[in-house]
């Protein structure tokens, strides 16, 4: 516990970023021996200059570190320090990886075997059909399947590949008991019971717009590509993949129609290199290798339905029905229905369609 004060510590230097801080490691250490460094010593380090090293001697905030600590056992949120073992491999490897990251669930070594799913937050009916598609059959494959647990493609890759019974990481942009968007909350629940969910930002960040670029980096980061699946011209997913790029993964985009917006952005990253892909097997076969052997096959477990999803089953047909009609109909509310929905989702059961409409599969 007192060496994770120090990690902690470090995080918190507001003038000393993750490149600075691995520096100052790679001289001292460990971070108690920053901290107890002689300025000239401080100063022999390459990017700490004189205010660096100041900072660093006259930091106080050890309450506030304290209270952080505590806010995590109370929440039973881990902080994985830059030093141990069970910090993300493929993160580890990123020039500026966080020296301290939060999570709940676990982080397994297989998960070394990753690709990004990230795409529009709007998707078409194509979109999400190809997500659900590409997602699923990942997973099945053994891959763990990493993005942002943002409304859409985000949402849809992890749902998919919970559906397959594969593993899925989640990067938050914000603190990891402020869950954004807030009705992602109870997926996140599935995400922690099915794999992990990450974020480099202490427990109480708000999810602040300026926190998701920086974000996107860590989802590249843990993974061996990133798919873009719909993007329009300015879409954070293309963040994404321009970090990708920077940190020597691989690039794939789903081609789709010439006058959509929302495949501007991935048509345009086809055209400037990014490998075209229709399905799994085209990842797979660029990234093959590195997989030495990897790829497994697995075979759908067999779902048991509960009365209570059967009773909402009944009430679904092939035609999206909109959330506020289900609940009128089992005179259940929407919040205890939705929790329902999402574990049919998992199931493969049950599909969801813009407007918070459902259907059946």
């Amino acid at each position: 516990m007192s060496e994770l004060k120090y990690w902690i510590a470090l995080s918190m230097l507001s003038d000393v970023g993750p490149v600075v801080s691995r520096k100052l490691l790679s001289v001292f250490r460990t971070p108690e021996s920053i901290f107890t460094a002689k300025i000239d010593d401080l100063l022999s380090v390459d990017g700490v200059g004189i205010n660096r090293a100041k900072n660093i001697k006259s930091f106080s905030s050890w309450k506030d570190v304290e209270r952080r600590i505590n806010v995590l056992e109370k929440r039973g949120i881990k902080a994985v320090s830059f030093g141990e073992s069970s910090y993300p491999e493929m993160l580890r490897e990123i020039e500026d990886a966080p020296i301290i990251i939060y999570m709940k669930g676990d982080i397994h070594p297989q998960d070394r075997y990753a690709v990004a799913i990230v795409g529009s937050r709007k998707p078409t009916p194509y979109g999400t059909s190809v997500t659900e598609k590409i997602s699923e059959d990942l997973a099945a494959m053994g891959f763990t399947i990493v993005s942002g647990m943002a409304r859409g493609i985000d949402g849809i890759s992890h749902k998919s590949a919970l559906r397959a019974g594969g593993r899925t990481i989640a990067v938050l942009g914000s603190g990891l008991d402020r869950p954004y968007p807030p009705e992602n909350k109870g997926l996140m629940d599935k995400i922690v019971s099915s794999g992990c969910v990450i974020s480099e930002f202490p427990p109480g960040t708000p999810p602040d717009k300026e926190n998701f670029p920086r974000r996107n980096r860590l989802i590249s980061g843990l993974s061996l590509g990133v798919l873009v699946i719909e993007a329009t011209s300015d879409s954070g997913s293309l963040i994404t993949a321009g970090y990708a790029l920077e940190q020597n993964r691989e690039v794939f985009a789903v081609p789709g129609n010439i006058t959509s917006p929302t495949s501007e952005g991935t048509n345009n990253l086809i055209k400037r290199g990014a490998m075209l892909t229709r399905k799994a097997d085209d990842i797979v076969e660029e990234l093959a290798p590195v997989l030495k052997g990897f790829i497994k096959s697995k075979e759908k477990a067999k779902m048991e339905v509960t009365d209570e999803e059967m009773n909402l089953c009944n009430m679904l047909t092939g035609e999206p029905k909109h959330i506020d009609v289900i609940s009128r109909e089992s005179r259940l509310p929407s919040s205890k229905i939705l929790g329902v929905l999402l574990g049919l989702e998992l199931k493969g059961i049950v599909r969801q369609t813009t407007g918070k409409r459902f259907y059946l599969a």
